[in-house]
């Protein structure tokens, strides 16, 4: 493709690509949108001088459906169903997330049992997402099986959540002040079985690609970026733990009583696309200790917050009660006000940091509502790392940073 063929400009064009495109001497070609190893609606604009990558440029905002100003239109209730549409592999993060920063806005309580069952599904969460990552990694690899092994494990866990939730994908669990309703008595039983028996598939799937020469060949050596880089583009979560540097946010700033639970934070030195795999398999391991810790002190007593102010009334009241019919028509009419004030407050999502910036103005709805996505910080680093390697390389690459589009365009 030439320059003219492109809907572009020449002068917009001419600083991002070598003079050596404007001469014809190497080749543009579009990869994506629509192509199955950039893992959504991705395009990336390649100059290629044979098989080599020259510059990759990113072109993002194929799925933008401009949520946060959706999110600025509803309550602060009713804005959290906006949340799970973000990065739909992280539904029950970006939960609580959102509504971590809502109750720190109006300063809300949460009961511990509550905090307990949403640390039990973020890790569940965790290992869900590294599982659908593991799958398609894989599969962009040629090692198909794989694929067939971790979806049929993340099955296990969507129906946990299915059970809970009512809802396998688009869950909006947690509320602000704590859950939307209880665990059924099935649902302790059905963790332990999933969290005893998921060590042995990790068994497999290390055993399938860890001394695989083909996965190693593809992998070791690849897209490779320090800690001191990865720092200064930005990138966190296991692409930044993948070069050595142990930074995580439940220990750094402990949320939802994370500080109460051993588990290491899991880093590999190398920083290429295999060393990212490793930490990902590693962090299988940890998520499940978590889990283990969570339901073995898991304590009684409510899941959501008594403060009528920012909380609906058990449905077993209104019959009783005039004041709580009134806290029921007012908080599903008006919502409730939060306070001029701007917080932002960030969680570790299975891709990194994921941060919630809520600004109230005194009123039922958040006046500004700012999400900082891992997946659109992490991609930043692709056009550097990519330079020099093989189209085949660039495909391991994407896929060892594991972005969801939803979360990147927003």
């Amino acid at each position: 493709m030439s320059i003219s063929q492109l809907e572009i400009t020449h002068d917009e064009l001419k600083h991002l690509v070598s003079e050596r495109a404007q001469t014809g001497e190497t080749l543009l070609l579009n990869m994506g949108p629509q192509h199955p190893s950039t893992h959504g609606v991705l395009r990336l604009l390649l100059e290629l001088d044979g098989e080599i990558v020259v510059n990759c440029i990113p072109d993002i905002g194929f799925l933008h459906t401009g949520i946060e100003k959706n999110m600025e239109a509803k309550t602060y209730e009713k804005a959290e169903v906006m949340t799970d549409r973000l990065d739909y592999l992280n539904t029950m993060g970006n939960n609580l997330a959102y509504c971590l920063a809502v109750e720190k806005l109006v300063d809300l309580d949460v009961p511990e049992r509550a905090q307990a069952i949403r640390v039990i599904f973020a890790e569940l969460q965790r290992i869900a997402s590294h599982l659908v990552w593991l799958g398609t990694h894989a599969l962009d690899l040629a090692a198909m099986s794989m694929f067939f092994y971790c979806l049929n494990q993340r099955e296990r866990i969507l129906d946990i959540m299915e059970m809970c939730a009512g809802q396998r994908m688009m869950t909006t669990y947690f509320r602000p002040g704590g859950l939307w309703r209880d665990v059924p008595a099935e649902f302790v039983p059905a963790v332990r079985a999933f969290i005893d028996s998921f060590p042995a598939e990790v068994d497999l799937y290390e055993g399938l690609l860890d001394k695989n020469p083909i996965f190693l060949d593809r992998t070791k050596g690849i897209g490779i970026y320090t800690g001191e880089e990865g720092i200064a583009w930005g990138i966190t979560g296991p692409s930044l733990r993948g070069s050595g540097v142990a930074y995580d946010l439940r220990k750094e700033e402990p949320y939802s009583g994370y500080e109460q639970y051993d588990f290491e934070v899991c880093t590999e030195a190398e920083g290429d696309v295999y060393a990212r795999y490793r930490v990902r398999m590693r962090e299988f391991h940890e998520s499940l200790k978590i889990i283990r810790q969570a339901l073995d002190k898991l304590p009684s007593g409510p899941v959501r917050s008594n403060n009528r102010k920012f909380v609906p009334p058990p449905r077993a009241e209104l019959g009783e009660s005039m004041e709580a019919v009134i806290h029921h028509f007012k908080l599903w009419t008006e919502g409730f006000p939060a306070p001029k004030n701007s917080i932002y407050l960030p969680v570790e999502s299975p891709r990194g940091e994921l941060g919630v910036l809520l600004e109230g103005d005194g009123g039922p709805k958040p006046y500004r509502c700012h999400w900082r996505t891992p997946s659109f910080v992490n991609l930043q680093i692709l056009p550097k790392i990519s330079q020099g390697c093989y189209v085949a390389d660039l495909v391991a690459i994407i896929g060892s940073i594991d972005i969801v589009l939803g979360d990147t365009d927003r």
